[in-house]
């Protein structure tokens, strides 16, 4: 199994996707994703009356995804060090993916950082309970939000994986997402869906794009 010092390149695998697929659910951040989607599940199912302020939920977190997967890799994960007052900040999160972008083979950089999982965790526990007063509909969108995370992080590992696409659905984020890494990193920031790289005027021709020369360093030195 893959651990955090494994490298794509390195790694042995049999069974093309589900070899892959053995790989991504030895890593940390599915083991505690699935156990936590599952468990949202069963509680869900357990309190049960379904209705259509159900639907309407996972339909508008649905919809927000390509947006909020742009406003954070932005304005989160491209995050740049900066002096307020006398401290100097620089996000955790923001670091990681600096180092990811220096190395997209290593598979532990891939995911995300296991300190900002537990957190966002925790954030879904409170918010949701504070924002919906009805437990079910709470429920509903912690289901939601927790599959939508779970096929981001899948996505993204596969994207960087060897596997080659199949799909013209597949080739597309993974084509755009190289490019992001490869070409110029201020451009295709989604991961999952690139509606709002489209609609925000960042997926761009890329023959019309310069290759950046900070592309893998994300304009912080090493």
């Amino acid at each position: 199994m893959a651990t955090a010092a494994a490298r794509f390149g390195e790694t042995q695998v049999d069974g093309g996707l589900r070899g892959w697929l053995r790989v991504f659910l030895g890593n940390t951040s599915p083991r505690l994703i699935v156990p936590a989607l599952s468990a949202v599940i069963g509680a869900r199912l357990a309190v049960g009356s379904w209705s259509r302020g159900d639907l309407i939920v996972a339909a508008a977190f649905v919809a927000a995804q390509p947006f909020t997967e742009w406003l954070i890799h932005v304005f989160v994960l491209h995050f740049k060090p900066r002096t307020v007052g006398r401290r100097r900040v620089d996000l955790y999160i923001a670091r990681k993916h600096r180092a990811h972008h220096r190395d997209p083979w290593d598979i532990g950089l891939v995911f995300v950082p296991t300190p900002t999982l537990i957190s966002l965790f925790a954030g879904i526990a409170v918010i949701y309970t504070l924002a919906f007063r009805d437990a079910h509909l709470g429920l509903t969108a912690a289901m939601t939000s927790l599959t939508l995370l779970l096929v981001y992080e899948w996505t993204h590992f596969l994207i960087h994986s060897p596997y080659a696409p199949k799909s013209r659905v597949y080739r597309y984020a993974w084509r755009a997402h190289r490019l992001h890494h490869f070409k110029n990193e201020h451009y295709w920031f989604g991961i999952t869906s690139h509606v709002a790289d489209h609609v925000l005027r960042t997926f761009p021709d890329r023959t019309g794009v310069e290759t950046s020369p900070t592309a893998r360093t994300l304009e912080v030195a090493a």
